[in-house]
């Protein structure tokens, strides 16, 4: 039986053949993959009814169950004095006070506050009679874009609560004494609100101001 000829392909002819079969292995998962990414959601949101109190007045809404409180705040009851900042908790311009505490709204959800009570910024005073804190950032000029200061303001309020509770800071250096609101003690506990503009020695003042006269 006569030997058959020996094929010969050339350097390129076979990386040609070589890329043209791994393009064709990979079709398919990748066509595959598309249309997935591409196929509409079919799951509807699960929503709730959610009922709390904010700023002294009764509030019910139907939300998504992924609303957080911030939305819910600023997207549904309109009260946009609440800033949306890094909505990852690392800022504190859309600090509120919940139930007495204050907390991050961006991180967290609506419903997790089902009957409870909200304090925002327009719930702590109004132009025409404003909280002493308020008036205090006003008066030692505590900001200069003011984005950060509502978060700020209704931080600050909470900070001397807390004090006044006794609740210690991580620079408290007795933990069985009551806190006292140092310089120390007021930057410790503020340093979760950010201020870009750089305003914090103003700040401090006017928290000062307003500890001094509750003392």
């Amino acid at each position: 039986m006569p030997d058959e000829p020996a094929v010969k392909f050339t350097r390129r002819e076979m990386l040609i053949a070589g890329a043209a079969s791994v393009t064709a292995g990979g079709l398919p998962r990748t066509v595959a993959a598309a249309n997935a990414m591409a196929a509409p959601a079919t799951a509807a949101p699960v929503t709730a009814e959610v009922a709390f109190r904010v700023n002294g007045r009764d509030q019910t809404l139907t939300l998504d169950t992924r609303t957080t409180l911030l939305d819910a705040l600023r997207e549904h009851l309109h009260l946009t004095g609440t800033k949306k900042g890094c909505d990852h908790g690392q800022c504190g311009a859309c600090t509120v006070i919940a139930d007495g505490r204050r907390i991050n709204a961006c991180l967290s959800l609506a419903v997790m506050h089902q009957g409870g009570s909200i304090t925002t910024i327009e719930g702590l005073g109004t132009p025409q009679a404003l909280h002493r804190m308020q008036r205090a950032f006003i008066e030692r000029d505590g900001y200069q874009c003011g984005y950060c200061t509502p978060g700020q303001i209704c931080s600050a309020v909470a900070v001397l609560d807390e004090i006044d509770a006794g609740i210690p800071s991580h620079v408290s250096a007795d933990l069985s004494a009551a806190p006292q609101p140092t310089p120390e003690e007021l930057r410790e506990r503020m340093s979760g609100n950010l201020c870009r503009c750089g305003a914090y020695s103003n700040i401090l003042d006017a928290i000062t101001d307003v500890a001094k006269e509750r003392s």
